[in-house]
């Protein structure tokens, strides 16, 4: 006679409350992603025109940042108030994304010397007079700007045309000032426009979560059209580039899950399986643009403070693009190995002094990675590399997005904590019990962490692009 036991009672309504399998936002991108190559590989017309899919889902989500960035900044510092902390935060995170971008430079250059994905291509440097015009039109003819312009244009002509333009760092400039300003109040201040900014924020998040449940198609649409545009073919053509490009990618992410452990405590395999939504969401649009609401909610849910989410992320948007400023070292080096160019110690080096400077100004800038490496060959000077040669990477360089949005995206969430925990500002049982996929309290009303006033999950609008 055997005996049956029976579950909990706690597992048995958790199982019983579980959604169906198919209702998970995950399987939803990996069914819209496989998808969408497949009618872009048969289909490629019909692939290409569904472009509007993916930029229409992506102008849904960018309306949206400006002002969720704005709100969780300014209820995370007002609740602080402490001008240093701020400082400070700012300050270790602008060093930490000068390390590690810095780093991702050469730990291109290291791949790319011993991949050598240029090899064999031997392109005469004379059938690339017209490439001048390719990249011209790639890049609507816009230029980067010098780092003084670039620090000069952090601060807005005006409040309004910073929420317009959506310009991240200026609106997070005046996120940060009027922070500081109504913390300054103290006591005395009105508590009506702390109460006004909180709930505008859950109102922000509510909207997200409705247009969350748009992300499958804007997948769809996206890699429909990078398929269908540029065809299965430039992944032959361009295989050992690509190739290269994503094993440093692999390698790099690697490092970065050893910093994250080291500097912060956190395990960043099971912090990947946690976002893994984001992170799909991501790689499917080409875009990390489309996921900073909802990461922004899951590191603060998973113990980073809302002051050092709020302040990191939208600033490692711009100054930390790990993903972008390895894919450049090893564009810069597949250009010369194509023309059968060898570049000295001191020609590698240069670039890279030259890419750490055109890296920061790249955010926000259309083919800002071609105009980065152009103002680099430029700068090199090394006549047998001419600039119209950037026009070969045309056809690989749209394939290469995934690469590039999959790094800078865990790039900033590792700043973030590593950030956090320099702070004294990471709550590590929390951050442990999440990534652990432990049922965990919902954030109180006034988080020790950071002083800001959180919802709790199950109350808080942004519930609904979390669960599934």
């Amino acid at each position: 006679m055997t005996t049956t036991i029976d579950p909990p009672k706690s597992e048995m309504i958790r199982l019983a409350n579980k959604p169906p399998w198919y209702t998970s936002l995950f399987v939803q991108l990996l069914v819209a992603i496989v998808a969408g190559i497949l009618v872009g590989w048969v289909w490629p017309d019909i692939g290409a025109g569904c472009k509007p899919l993916a930029d229409g889902f992506i102008k849904l989500i960018k309306m949206l940042i400006a002002p969720i960035i704005f709100c969780t900044v300014v209820l995370g510092i007002a609740h602080v108030g402490d001008l240093k902390s701020v400082g400070r935060i700012g300050v270790k995170a602008l060093v930490y994304f000068e390390a590690v971008t810095t780093f991702a430079l050469i730990f291109g250059l290291i791949i790319g010397n011993l991949v050598k994905p240029g090899a064999g291509f031997h392109i005469d440097p004379q059938t690339l007079a017209t490439g001048a015009d390719a990249i011209a039109k790639k890049t609507n003819k816009g230029e980067l700007p010098h780092t003084v312009e670039f620090l000069m244009n952090i601060i807005p002509h005006s409040v309004i045309s910073a929420f317009a333009e959506n310009a991240l760092l200026q609106v997070l400039f005046f996120a940060v000032l009027f922070g500081l300003a109504l913390a300054k109040f103290g006591e005395t201040g009105p508590p009506v426009i702390l109460e006004f900014v909180d709930h505008m924020s859950h109102v922000f998040f509510t909207i997200i979560g409705w247009i969350m449940r748009l992300a499958p198609f804007g997948a769809f649409g996206a890699m429909a059209y990078i398929i269908g545009q540029y065809g299965i073919s430039s992944l032959g053509s361009f295989g050992k580039l690509i190739l290269c490009c994503y094993l440093a990618a692999a390698r790099f992410i690697l490092i970065l899950g050893a910093v994250t452990k080291v500097f912060a405590g956190v395990n960043l395999w099971k912090f990947v399986v946690y976002i893994k939504d984001e992170l799909f969401l991501a790689l499917g649009t080409a875009s990390t643009e489309v996921v900073l609401p909802r990461i922004m909610v899951k590191l603060t849910n998973a113990g980073c403070s809302r002051t050092t989410t709020g302040l990191v992320v939208p600033t490692g948007y711009s100054f930390n693009l790990d993903g972008a400023t390895l894919y450049l070292s090893i564009c810069m080096l597949f250009l010369a190995q194509a023309l059968g160019v060898d570049l000295t110690l001191g020609e590698q080096i240069t670039a890279v002094l030259i890419l750490m400077l055109t890296s920061k100004g790249m955010a926000g800038v259309p083919g800002s990675s071609f105009l980065a490496l152009s103002a680099t060959v430029a700068a090199i000077g090394h006549g047998a590399i001419p600039v119209a040669a950037v026009a070969l990477l045309l056809g690989a360089d749209r394939i290469m997005d995934s690469m590039r949005v999959s790094v800078n995206l865990l790039g900033n969430c590792v700043a973030t904590f590593v950030v956090a925990n320099w702070e004294g500002q990471l709550d590590k049982d929390r951050m442990q019990k999440v990534l652990d996929g432990d049922e965990v309290p919902p954030l109180e009303d006034s988080d020790p962490m950071s002083g800001a006033t959180v919802a709790a999950p199950e109350q808080d609008a942004v519930a609904i692009g979390l669960r599934e």
